[in-house]
């Protein structure tokens, strides 16, 4: 990767394998920052396709320059995920950010009833995003609202589950590899694999691996990025 001024100010994507606990704003600032402070310079635009939750890891494209404006492009694109799912819980938060609130028996399920409703969930539907989403709703994220205790209502979207295969199946965890259209909610999918089993279901781990062509196997962490600079 070349690292010359120009070639940021003219635009350059990024990939970035995102670490947990980071927000995908936070990776935006410190490659923002890093960039101003190695080059000794006040203002350059720097922007990311396809927000990821605090818990999750993986593929973050940043855009620096004029490419900060082909973003659009590839947050519209396709996506796939590493996901695993743990079955006979419920969280309000539908993964880890929140603690267990309702528990049930895992004894009537079976790989076969798994492995039936998961292939269900193949092509076009209506999703309702989680609550604990960052998506905008009456001026503000509609996490920001969840976390306080507010009751949160968001409208259906249309998505679109292109591939789910089922990579390991130990109950109560399942682990899938999903590909999706863009304004899928992974943790809409465990809430719903869970009603549908009658049985509960959140994310305890995800990983996104691609964004249209663009695959986790060609990124780097922020802080090779700050070498590499």
């Amino acid at each position: 990767m070349s690292t010359e001024l120009s070639d940021f100010q003219a635009g350059k994507f990024i990939l970035i394998n995102k670490d947990k606990e980071w927000t995908s704003f936070d990776v935006v600032n410190k490659i923002r920052g890093s960039i101003k402070y190695h080059f000794n310079i006040k203002k350059i635009k720097v922007g990311h396709a396809g927000t990821l939750d605090p818990l999750a890891t993986g593929l973050l494209i940043i855009g620096t320059g004029k490419k900060t404006k082909e973003l659009q492009i590839h947050q519209d694109a396709p996506k796939e995920y590493i996901t695993t799912i743990k079955l006979g819980a419920t969280t309000p938060s539908f993964d880890l950010e929140t603690e267990e609130d309702e528990i049930f028996s895992t004894e009537n399920i079976t790989e076969e009833k798994i492995r039936n409703v998961v292939k269900s969930f193949i092509g076009k539907q209506k999703q309702i995003p989680s609550s604990f989403s960052a998506k905008w709703i009456n001026g503000k994220r509609a996490y920001e609202s969840a976390r306080k205790g507010e009751k949160v209502e968001l409208a259906p979207v249309d998505i679109e589950i292109y591939e789910i295969e089922i990579l390991n199946i130990s109950i109560p965890f399942v682990e899938l590899r999903i590909k999706c259209s863009k304004g899928t909610y992974i943790r809409a999918i465990a809430r719903d694999i869970g009603k549908v089993l009658n049985n509960g279901g959140y994310l305890t781990n995800l990983k996104r691996t691609k964004i249209g062509n663009f695959s986790i196997k060609d990124a780097i962490t922020v802080e090779e990025f700050q070498k590499m600079l």
